[in-house]
């Protein structure tokens, strides 16, 4: 497996998904605050880098993941992170690049359970809209609250998770990312408040 990555990628499975991890771990736990993964995706070919970038940091042989149809990124994961496809409702990982599908993916997305709020999903959307509108968020990682400029896209995606009246501590968490590497998170505790 490395091997192939190394001829057609000139992306480091080692040292470059060390550093895209830290800074997953840095947006998980300050809400919101954007950080950068571009230099990274960007030895990665394909129409989705910055997705498949994710994908490989996050993904492994042990959990499942699920592309909303979307057959050559569900290729391309599979082969660079030997993770297994999964239906919606069972996968650990949903990766969402077109936004009429948020909608069935948040509804359906497996959200824990009390014993095993850790068996829920993480869901990484893409986001390349312009940031036309403004959310007050509250939660854990934000002193009060926190005031942040957002797409459509994200909006819609955090209210329809806050729809769902999730049991604490239940529920999923949101990535969100662009195709120029910024990506931002809302974890499963974060909500907006008005």
């Amino acid at each position: 497996m490395i091997s192939t990555l190394s001829k057609k990628h000139k992306f480091d499975i080692v040292f470059d998904s060390q550093k895209i991890f830290r800074l997953i771990l840095e947006a998980m736990s300050n809400p919101s605050r954007v950080v950068n993964i571009k230099e990274y995706a960007d030895k990665l070919y394909g129409d989705y880098p910055a997705l498949l970038a994710v994908a490989i940091t996050l993904l492994d042989n042990e959990v499942s993941f699920n592309t909303c149809e979307n057959r050559q990124l569900s290729d391309e994961i599979v082969s660079l992170a030997l993770s297994r496809r999964e239906r919606i409702d069972l996968a650990d990982f949903i990766f969402v690049c077109e936004s009429k599908d948020i909608k069935n993916v948040i509804e359906n997305a497996k959200c824990g359970t009390l014993s095993d709020p850790h068996k829920s999903a993480t869901v990484v959307i893409k986001n390349d809209n312009e940031a036309d509108c403004r959310l007050k968020l509250s939660g854990p990682g934000i002193d009060g609250y926190i005031k942040s400029h957002v797409t459509q896209t994200v909006k819609d995606a955090i209210n329809l998770r806050d729809s769902q009246y999730y049991e604490y501590p239940h529920g999923i968490d949101l990535i969100f990312i662009s195709s120029d590497g910024e990506l931002f998170a809302i974890p499963r505790l974060v909500k907006v408040v008005q």
